[in-house]
């Protein structure tokens, strides 16, 4: 028997040679019936949970929206409120503010903005966290990031935190507004523009100032409350008293009741007295309270005014230094020099200092 006749009893069937693909099984009608029905249970066992994530998200989501929407409406009433409630001083309906309409739109958009914002990042951000934990998501490794990186923003930042905190603070306590007259220590002038970061002023001389809020150390506020408008005038020692205080008297009486200063003015023009007394002079202040930034223009006028009325009174007002007393005038012969020896070209002296003259050339002859 030969070696084929065994390999093809043992192996009846050949084998395929190597070039030879298998056909690819096509899925059979009872092969999808088996899917459909795997699939089928995995839903049927899986959709009550579906369900329930899904609901509570929609939850989630519902009241998100809710509340945002209510406590923005509630934050815009409360705003409006506030502008429109008239702040008062010592007890007075004038109101030491007296903001313009101006600067109340922009502190209530300044501050209105602020809270909205900081009420939507919040609900929103709480919103999302919630929708996240409801999904089975590991919030750690998210909030430890987060963490990470506020911290770095923090750091680089600094300036721009600094600058933003500081405005709000300043919105929320109205240190001060658009028509105020500040000295904020870096520059000072006319408050034309108020942000969460920069102020806007205008100084003296028409130049525009922009000054970051978180450089701001301190701040004056001249036009907030009332002002005082001081007038010293010096007069001559030898002068009546009783007449220099009538005369003052009538002179802030008349101007009192006329207008516009009897608007400008918050109270009756009062004469201190005496400021200071010297050998030749004598100082009396007069003072009033004025309206905010108005009080050098009443200064202006109040002179004006008593200085005309001490001309028709015969007084005399005194200003600047004593003159010194005169002396009796020099000797013009006193800085000439006296009479020197070297005057007189004939003296010793003169003979002296004079240049040796060359020697003069001599003729001989053979």
């Amino acid at each position: 028997m030969s070696l084929f006749s065994v390999l093809s009893a043992a192996d009846p069937s050949p084998s395929p040679t190597p070039s030879e693909t298998p056909s690819p099984r096509v899925p059979s009608l009872q092969d999808a019936q088996e899917s459909a029905t795997n699939a089928a249970g995995w839903v049927e066992q899986n959709w009550s949970t579906w369900l329930a994530i899904g609901l509570q998200v929609l939850l989630i989501v519902v009241i998100a929206v809710v509340l945002r929407v209510a406590v923005r409406r509630a934050i815009t009433k409360l705003i409006d409120r506030m502008s429109r409630t008239e702040q008062t001083v010592d007890g007075t309906s004038l109101g030491g503010l007296l903001v313009n309409l101006e600067r109340r739109r922009q502190r209530s958009q300044a501050i209105g903005s602020v809270l909205r914002s900081v009420a939507s990042f919040l609900i929103v951000g709480t919103a999302a966290l919630m929708i996240l934990s409801a999904f089975n998501i590991n919030l750690a490794p998210l909030l430890a990031s987060a963490g990470v990186a506020g911290v770095a923003i923090g750091f680089g930042a600094r300036n721009l935190v600094t600058d933003f905190l500081s405005g709000v603070f300043m919105i929320l306590e109205d240190q001060y507004g658009v028509g105020d007259t500040i000295d904020a220590g870096v520059a000072s002038g006319e408050v034309i523009e108020v942000g969460l970061r920069v102020t806007k002023l205008r100084g003296d001389g028409g130049e525009i100032w922009y000054v970051r809020n978180g450089e701001v150390k301190r701040i004056g506020n001249l036009s907030q409350g009332w002002a005082t408008a001081n007038v010293d005038v010096t007069v001559h020692a030898g002068e009546d008293l009783d007449k220099v205080k009538a005369t003052l008297d009538e002179v802030a009486e008349k101007m009192s009741a006329e207008e516009p200063w009897n608007e400008l003015l918050w109270g009756p023009i009062e004469v201190l007295g005496l400021d200071s007394v010297l050998l030749d002079s004598m100082v009396v202040r007069l003072t009033a309270k004025t309206m905010p930034g108005k009080s050098l223009t009443v200064e202006r006028e109040l002179r004006w005014r008593v200085k005309r009325a001490f001309d028709a009174a015969g007084i005399r007002i005194v200003g600047g230094a004593t003159a010194p007393a005169q002396e009796q005038p020099a000797d013009p012969t006193a800085g000439m020099a006296p009479p020197s020896a070297y005057a007189n070209a004939s003296s010793p002296q003169s003979a002296a200092a004079s240049p040796l003259a060359p020697p003069t050339p001599t003729s001989t002859t053979k």
